[in-house]
């Protein structure tokens, strides 16, 4: 008598075949970050569609998003008016921003390592000092500061704009969260190798801190380049005024003209879209590391 051997089943093991093309969920997503994207773009759009329109079309009851005959009759009109030198307001904006920047940078940096990584007699008590600062309205220090500037001789000045932004506490706070964030194993590495304390902060923890210091950098910039009261209290000369408080003198000089406004707008937007663009992804790293949210 013979017995049969049971056979055992064969599965088939080809992987089942993936859908093609994107999900409901997923189209209803881009969808909605498409209308938000639309949303917080239409400004800007509707801002360089007009600096393109002429005076008679900007006042037009049977207003267009885009020009029905686009000219660059506006920037020529911004540009070359010795009445409005734009582009002298422009080179001092830049020069603010820039220096500012740079000294918000080197001060922020030293005093938030000092505040991460050093021990000192009442270290807690003064960095609750100084994130306290954080809770103090800024229009409460204009006169104090307005009245140290002019004590130092800097009124209508370049200087005015720069220095006095650089002392906030902002900066400090965001570094020092970052440097918290760095392994201390890398510093005692390289102070077993004979670097001082000087050294390691410069050539261990600041290449390191690359992300945070770029969007130190660019949020410093973008505050000086977009100030409008106090380049307005401390600057008074035509030639000194930077692009925020030069570009309000636009409407008693042409009467309101929209698109000439509108022109303005978008030489001054420029510099900060662009440096937006090149460093976006240093910013979003900066943020995550720093544990900001």
């Amino acid at each position: 008598m013979s017995t049969a051997t049971p056979t055992t089943p064969t599965v088939d093991q080809t992987p089942a075949p993936r859908r093609k093309g994107l999900s409901p969920r997923t189209i209803w997503r881009i969808l909605l970050l498409g209308l938000v994207a639309l949303f917080f773009l239409a400004p800007l759009l509707w801002m360089l569609s007009t600096s393109f329109k002429s005076s008679a079309e900007v006042v037009n009851p049977n207003l267009t998003f885009l020009p029905q005959d686009p000219s660059t009759e506006s920037f020529s009109t911004i540009l070359g008016a010795p009445q409005t030198p734009v582009m002298q307001w422009f080179l001092n904006s830049l020069m603010a921003a820039t220096g500012q920047t740079l000294l918000v940078l080197v001060v922020a940096s030293m005093a938030a390592y000092a505040l991460a990584r050093l021990e000192f007699p009442g270290k807690k008590i003064l960095t609750a000092l100084v994130l306290a600062t954080l809770f103090v309205p800024p229009i409460s220090l204009l006169i104090p500061n307005y009245v140290l500037v002019s004590q130092l001789g800097w009124l209508d000045s370049l200087t005015a704009v720069i220095v006095p932004g650089a002392a906030g506490a902002f900066g400090v706070f965001f570094l020092r969260q970052f440097f918290l964030s760095l392994p201390v194993e890398l510093e005692e590495a390289a102070m077993l190798d004979g670097a001082g304390r000087w050294r390691t902060f410069w050539t261990v923890i600041i290449p390191l801190s690359k992300p945070a210091l770029a969007t130190l950098a660019l949020l410093t910039f973008l505050g000086n380049w977009n100030d409008f009261l106090w380049p307005l209290y401390v600057l008074f000369s035509p030639d000194k005024l930077t692009i925020q408080p030069g570009l309000s003198t636009l409407q008693s000089a042409y009467t309101t003209d929209y698109s000439i406004i509108m022109a303005g707008g978008v030489i001054a937007s420029l510099p900060v879209l662009i440096l937006f663009v090149i460093s976006q992804r240093f910013v979003i790293e900066g943020v995550s590391r720093s544990g900001l949210k």
